[in-house]
């Protein structure tokens, strides 16, 4: 039996000196990966962004982990970021194609395919398209303004008593990529905007919990019915449920005589050679679920997080509306334009965008060759992990990094000021497409309900509790707010 356990345990022993993982060339130091898991055991899985913290601070701004046998490599500081991310952009804007991410969106669409011309038609087709149909333009704010007028009925009709605010933006943010992609809205009680959204929110869990992470580090269990198949049986749902959407909307569909997103992509089909060309029916699945998902999940979390912050500093939030009464005046409604001359406002808006760092590690990007960052070798096919939310609260680079404040974008004038560090977005050519039509509906929808109502944090809450929830995208924990109709709007 001796025998038996001393001969198993150098097997064991010669199997890991076989498999064990050799560090590339010059390669961005780290801790040492294990066999099989690489540094699975290293970090916390619920929520790794203080041990990225931690692993930066012994072996600086770029270091090395693996995930399973996939080398990566984390930027910590905007230093490190911009330097990848654009100054070598094209070295460094590819995409893993061999973690659950891409996996469950079959490295289609927009956000998940890898850098190359079929990448860069889709990304252009966007811009143009959503410049097209509104984006900057008085046709977006109206948009905008005609949901935010759903928002405030259903404020009103809480009016004196407390809600929770969380299934609100996140209907309203649906409903206006909606009208930009399909020119419909739903009821906010409507049972298919509650199926889209809770599918995404769940996705947005499991991809960056405990079971993506198993996923991504052990493809060897990945055919097992294990809890992350939930995320790829999601994405087959909203898959079929955004199919029947594009197939009743081409009962409607003029050619040539495109009214929204979706037409101009199926306009598109019926005009490019089949051969060679990256645009299919199949890619405009998962681009709409790509657009709607990224619309939604960032802005109305950064709207629960502006409101978690209004409620919990009184002050703040009346000052913000002494400066929208101020430039409103008598106007009927608020015009993107209007930030221009509400400095204060938009620092608070910003503000609660850097504080929320709601996307904390980007979309990880990977190296489409073999390149180098500040003096190390990185080879073509390194997962590249940006920690934004390292650059959001760099010391060197905000005045108050640790904290709320909005003299973060104040300069000593009183005026706005955007800081480089400022990137909720991502930044170079990957960064989000829909940061234009996030900044219109975040000073939008925030500047509309402030200007009517007075947000409470309720006496029997208790302490508010400003630690997030990780995922994807980090979202502020369940609360409720008091709502009351200002003086002023009475007035009216």
């Amino acid at each position: 039996m001796l025998g038996f356990l001393v001969l198993t345990w150098i097997f064991i022993y010669l199997f890991i000196l076989f498999i064990r993982i050799q560090r590339p060339k010059n390669f961005p130091p780290g801790p040492w990966p294990v066999p099989i898991f690489g540094n699975l055991f290293q970090l916390n899985i619920t929520n790794p962004l203080k041990d990225f913290e931690r692993l930066a601070e012994r072996y600086g701004n770029i270091y090395s982990l693996y995930i399973g046998g996939t080398p990566a490599v984390v930027l910590t500081g905007f230093k490190a970021i911009k330097e990848a991310l654009v100054t070598k952009a094209a070295d460094f804007s590819g995409r893993p194609q061999n973690l659950m991410a891409s996996h469950v969106t079959e490295g289609k669409g927009v956000i998940m395919a890898d850098y190359g011309p079929g990448w860069k038609e889709h990304r252009r087709f966007a811009l143009i398209t959503l410049k097209n149909f509104g984006m900057g333009k008085q046709s977006m704010e109206d948009r905008i303004l005609g949901e935010t007028k759903h928002i405030v009925s259903h404020l009103e009709k809480s009016a004196g008593s407390s809600i929770n605010p969380q299934t609100l933006f996140h209907n309203a943010a649906s409903n206006i990529i909606y009208l930009v992609l399909f020119g419909i809205r739903f009821d906010y009680e409507d049972d298919t905007l509650k199926k889209f959204i809770y599918l995404f929110t769940e996705n947005a869990k499991i991809l960056n919990g405990t079971w993506g992470m198993i996923y991504d580090t052990l493809p060897m269990v990945r055919n097992l019915p294990l809890p992350f198949k939930k995320a790829l049986d999601n994405a087959e749902k909203l898959k079929k449920m955004a199919a029947k959407m594009i197939n009743k909307h081409k009962t409607t569909r003029v050619l040539g005589e495109p009214r929204n997103f979706v037409d101009c992509y199926l306009d598109k089909l019926d005009t490019v050679m089949a051969d060679g060309s990256s645009f299919a029916e199949t890619q405009l699945l998962m681009y709409i679920l790509d657009l709607h998902f990224a619309g939604t999940d960032t802005t109305s979390n950064t709207l629960l997080t502006a409101f978690l912050y209004l409620t919990t500093h009184p002050d703040i939030q009346e000052r913000c509306q002494k400066e929208i009464d101020e430039v409103l005046d008598d106007k009927a409604h608020v015009s993107f334009e209007d930030r221009h001359n509400m400095p204060f406002t938009q620092a608070v808006i910003h503000e609660c965008q850097r504080i929320g760092n709601i996307v904390p590690l980007s979309v990880f990007h990977c190296t489409s060759r073999d390149t180098k960052l500040m003096g190390y070798s990185i080879p073509k096919g390194t997962v590249i992990i940006p920690n934004l939310s390292s650059v959001l609260s760099e010391e060197s680079q905000w005045k108050f990094p640790h904290e709320f404040n909005p003299a973060n974008f104040l300069n000593n004038e009183g005026q706005f000021e955007k800081p480089e560090a400022f990137m909720p977005f991502s930044a170079g050519p990957r960064m989000c497409l829909g940061e234009g039509l996030a900044r219109m509906e975040l000073f939008l929808i925030l500047v509309s309900l402030l200007r009517q109502f007075q947000f409470f944090w309720p006496e029997d809450a208790g302490e508010p509790d400003y630690t997030p929830v990780y995922g994807i995208t980090l979202t502020p924990k369940a609360y409720k707010m008091v709502v009351r109709l200002r003086q002023t709007a009475r007035e009216m």
